[in-house]
This record gives C-alpha cells, sequence and structure tokens, in this order.
C-alpha cells in the first residue's frame, strides 16, 4: 500500500494525523520480516491467495491507532477488510480481516454505509454521512475517503473515519426538545388566546382559521376577533404583533382583550386604534403590531375600517369584482404620534371580505404587492362559504404545515337575503318631522310595521312602548333631524332613533316625584339591551333590541 500518496488525498483532519508518519521511515524490502511476502510476488498471487494490505507491517498502524477516531480501511469490488484501528476494535469488538465488509463489518451495513462505499469508490470522491446512531448507542459521523492501495486487485480503497459526535448529538437533541417545548407552550398560549367561538351576527356569515408556523421561530402574535356591538353592527379586528414566541403571543392576548374593552365604547375604528397604539407604547415601547379594525352596519352597507399599518382589506363584490381597500393607513401601533384615520369600502348584500396576515401573502424573493394580487385572483374565483373560501384562500397561497411563519384568515359574508315583500320585510324607517305629535305618528307607524311583520302580541307590545319612549326622549333632548328605524334579522328585533345631538342618555334613577329620567330606564327593563352612540354627522343613535322567540315568522 503506498501510504505517501492515499495520505495526499486524505481531508484535512485525517492528513494531520497522517502526516505524523513523516518522522517514521517506511521499512525498505531487506527489513522485511520472515513470513512476510515481496511486493514482486504478491502481485503474481490469486485474488483467493492475495494476502490482505500489510497496514500492519507500516509505521502508519502506529499513528491509526492512536487517532480517537474509529478508523477502518476496505478494499476491492466487495470492500474486503484491510485494517481497523484500537479505537474501532475497541467500540465494536475484533473484526476479521480479509473478509467482505457486509459479514466482517455488519455495523456499517446496518448504518447504510455501504452504498456510500460504492459511490465514493465509483466517483473517485469523498463523501460524509452526518450524526447516524451505531449499534454500540453512540453517534458517529462517517468520512468515507478513496485512497489508492497497491495491495489490492484494483488498486482502489476507501478509507472509513468514524468520529465520535454523541455529546454533540445529545446537546443538539436537547436543543430541540427544548425548542419544541418553547412552540408547544406559544401555540398553546397563542389558541387560548384566540376566541375559542366565533360570534355569528345576525347579518354576517363568518369564518376564520389561524395556522402557526413550522417552528418555534414561526410562531408569533397574529390574532383575530369578531365583536357584536348591538344595534346590528359588528367589529371586526385582524392583526400581527411583530415578533416571535411566547413574549409576541402574550403581547396579543392584551391587545385583543383591550379592543374588546374599547369595542364596547362603540367609537368610530379610527379613535379604537388611536387608544391602542397608546396602550401598546406602555405594554412594551419596543413592541409594535399591525391592526385593522372595521365595523359593518347592516344599514349602511358599507364597512368602515382603521388600519395601522396593515394589510389591505379584499372585498368581492356579487358581481365578482375584488376592490381593495388601501387608504388609508397609519403607522403600526406603538410607534405613537400618528392621528389615525378611517375609510370605507362597500359590503352590500351578496359580497364577500377577506382580513388576514402577512404570512398569507408574504414569500421571501417576492414583492408583496405580488402576494396580495395572488390572494385577489384566488378570492375572484373563491365561491361557498365562508369556511370553504377561507381554506381555498390558505390553500391557494400554498401555506402547508411546514410554513415559515404564523397564518391568520378571516372572512365574512353579507348574505343577498331579503324576505318575501323584499326590503320592507326586514327595515322600516320614519322621519320623525314637527313638534310633539311625532310621537303617536312613531307610535302607529311601529305598531303597523310590527303587526305586518306577524310578531306574537306580547312583542309587539314591548316593541311598541320601546319605540315611543326611545322617541319621546330624543324629542325632549335631541335636535332634528330624528329618524325612528325598525329592523328585523333572524334573531331579534332591533329599534333606533336617531338625532342631530351627540349628548348621550344615560340610564339613571328617577325620583318619586320626578317627571321625566324613566323611558331609558323603561327600555332597558324590557329590552333584551340597549346602547348607544355617536355617528359621524355629529348626532346620535340610542337603539334597543329584543330577542325573537324561536319558531317567529
Amino acid at each position: 500500500m503506498n501510504f505517501t500518496r492515499w495520505s495526499a488525498r486524505l481531508p484535512g483532519t485525517q492528513r494531520r494525523a497522517a502526516a505524523r508518519t513523516d518522522q517514521v521511515a517506511l521499512p525498505d524490502r531487506q527489513s522485511e520480516q520472515p513470513g512476510s511476502v515481496p511486493a514482486a510476488r504478491a502481485e503474481q498471487l490469486t485474488d483467493a491467495t492475495r494476502p490482505v494490505p500489510a497496514v500492519d507491517e507500516l509505521p502508519v498502524r502506529e499513528v491509526l491507532d492512536r487517532v480517537p477516531a474509529l478508523v477502518a480501511l476496505v478494499h476491492g469490488p466487495d470492500h474486503r477488510v484491510a485494517y481497523v484501528n484500537d479505537a474501532y476494535v475497541a467500540a465494536f469488538g475484533p473484526r476479521p480481516l480479509g473478509e467482505p465488509t457486509r459479514e466482517a463489518l455488519p455495523e456499517l451495513d446496518e448504518l447504510g454505509l455501504l452504498p456510500l462505499l460504492d459511490q465514493v469508490q465509483r466517483s473517485g470522491r469523498p463523501r460524509t454521512l452526518k450524526s447516524r446512531k451505531a449499534p454500540d448507542g453512540r453517534s458517529y459521523t462517517f468520512s468515507c475517503t478513496p485512497v489508492t492501495d497497491g495491495g489490492s486487485p484494483d488498486g482502489h480503497g476507501v478509507l472509513v473515519f468514524a468520529t465520535d459526535v454523541t455529546d454533540h448529538a445529545e446537546a443538539a437533541e436537547r436543543l430541540r426538545a427544548s425548542e419544541r417545548r418553547q412552540r408547544e407552550t406559544a401555540v398553546t398560549l397563542q389558541r387560548s388566546l384566540l376566541p375559542q367561538e366565533l360570534e355569528q351576527p345576525d347579518d354576517l356569515r363568518i369564518a376564520a382559521t389561524y395556522q402557526p408556523g413550522g417552528t418555534e421561530a414561526a410562531v408569533g402574535g397574529d390574532w383575530y376577533d369578531v365583536i357584536t356591538l348591538g344595534g346590528g353592527r359588528t367589529a371586526l379586528v385582524i392583526g400581527d404583533v411583530m415578533g416571535r414566541g411566547v413574549r409576541a403571543a402574550a403581547v396579543m392576548g392584551q391587545l385583543r382583550t383591550a379592543v374588546r374593552a374599547y369595542a364596547r365604547l362603540d367609537l368610530p375604528p379610527h379613535e379604537v386604534l388611536q387608544l391602542l397604539d397608546g396602550l401598546a407604547t406602555e405594554i412594551d415601547a419596543n413592541q409594535i403590531a399591525t391592526c385593522v379594525y372595521a365595523i359593518h352596519d347592516p344599514n349602511e352597507g358599507r364597512l368602515v375600517y382603521a388600519s395601522a399599518g396593515h394589510l389591505p382589506i379584499l372585498v368581492r363584490d356579487e358581481s365578482g369584482v375584488v376592490l381593495r381597500a388601501d387608504e388609508p393607513t397609519g403607522p403600526p401601533l406603538g410607534t405613537g404620534g400618528w392621528m389615525h384615520a378611517s375609510g370605507s369600502i362597500p359590503l352590500g348584500p351578496g359580497s364577500t371580505a377577506v382580513l388576514y396576515t402577512d404570512g398569507l401573502v408574504e414569500r421571501r424573493n417576492e414583492d408583496l404587492d405580488e402576494g396580495i394580487a395572488a390572494l385577489e385572483r384566488a378570492l375572484a374565483g373563491a365561491t361557498g362559504t365562508p369556511q370553504v373560501v377561507c381554506d381555498r384562500l390558505v390553500r391557494s397561497a400554498g401555506v402547508t404545515a411546514d410554513h415559515d411563519d404564523d397564518v391568520a384568515v378571516l372572512v365574512l359574508q353579507h348574505p343577498a337575503r331579503t324576505g318575501p315583500d323584499g326590503e320592507l320585510f326586514r327595515n322600516a324607517a320614519l322621519e320623525l318631522l314637527g313638534g310633539i305629535e311625532a310621537a303617536p305618528r312613531a307610535r302607529a307607524f311601529a305598531s303597523g310595521v310590527l303587526t305586518s311583520w306577524r310578531f306574537p302580541a306580547d312583542l309587539h307590545d314591548l316593541g311598541v312602548l320601546a319605540a315611543s319612549e326611545l322617541v319621546a326622549n330624543s324629542l325632549q333632548h335631541g335636535i332634528p333631524p330624528m329618524r325612528l328605524r325598525l329592523r328585523r334579522t333572524d334573531r331579534r328585533l332591533i329599534i333606533e332613533v336617531t338625532d342631530g345631538d351627540d349628548h348621550l342618555p344615560r340610564r339613571r334613577r328617577a325620583e318619586p316625584g320626578d317627571e321625566s329620567g324613566r323611558g331609558i330606564a323603561i327600555v332597558a327593563t324590557i329590552a333584551s339591551n340597549w346602547g348607544s352612540r355617536r355617528t359621524p354627522g355629529g348626532g346620535k343613535a340610542v337603539w334597543c333590541e329584543f330577542l325573537l322567540p324561536k319558531g317567529a315568522t
């Protein structure tokens, strides 16, 4: 075996070990031990009688036996074993020389190393098999290097170095286990902070999905929410806390709780974001988040929204045309010093709107607008229930279990439904003109509408009483223009009175001698729910609602 030739072809670490033989003189022909076979005669021996290459007779053994790595030398097409060092014997026991590797070194066969030996021998290029667990329970990285073996039939062999990497493998596994635990904790926290069951408004059909990323680093602070505001109005929220892991999920939970609290104030979308912006700074000055807060009012047929650095809402109308709500968009929450503004986009009967986080459309090496444009095309062709549309959009975006970012999607549909008498079956309105004589007209109007809607007598009477009290309160404390609106959904009757004064009424306890102050208290007592809000034109709306009995038509 020509040690000088094959040692020059070893990898760096192996070559340095082999270089230690430079000071050891190779034996000459005259120093051959008795019983050894001269090289000239060895070439004349048949394969059956050819001896194993005489590694034992070379000073190379002195070096390789001291190498802490496991070393084996094989040669020929069936990889006959020419040499194994002391470390190999200590790990796997004595191994017979001259036998094929498959029988002599079964541990290499179990590790699937034989095809690699074939590949190295054919290509003449070294190959490495990283961190394989051997039968002795330890992990090794195997480096297979082609060598020139003058004693083999074809002059070629393979030197196998097995480096013990058990400590590294165990440390890596502990790190992976820790990452898995952190990811599971973050996902559990994330899911616990998301709505366990979406609220289903009367006039909208809604579905949502959340899919965490495939790694701990991909679990972020995406969230969504649906909040019924009363009076037929619904708030829809989606947001994304920048960052990853448990911290992002915790910040998300605080912001989502705050959104629900601010929503109860029934403020315009931009005022809700203004409050959230200050809160985000207080939670963590270094943590920012994007968010869209939108309100749907079935009486207006539009989605009023405000955006804090979030991606635009997409709406597909009844004809299949997709609109993008681009403006206005302010900076993310937590940046401070910015006055947000509200915008609107049409959302009439038969329309579908999609709110989403960047994990659905953002891809490496792709422009973000390309991802949004692809989502628009997918939405244009996605029909069916909100859950079906949601699933189709996620699939069309190529989101899988090993996706590198978490994804949240919220889909809402405004069904194109009317009663047998058209829109008058579901909505009725009366302009309150004149003075106090408007009150009896309002009572007569409410009575006629509720009768035409075939409500039971008790619900009819309660509805007329509530309408009368709300109108009387508006006539006494409000200013024109005034309007009475009645709306019926599948589940409730909604009565609303608007006027031009922005002073919101309060429920108070009237003293026995007071001649007023009982109207709102009466409404709050007989109705399922009531509330008030300021309207964009500088006025207010006061409403109440009654749950319909099951089976009401």
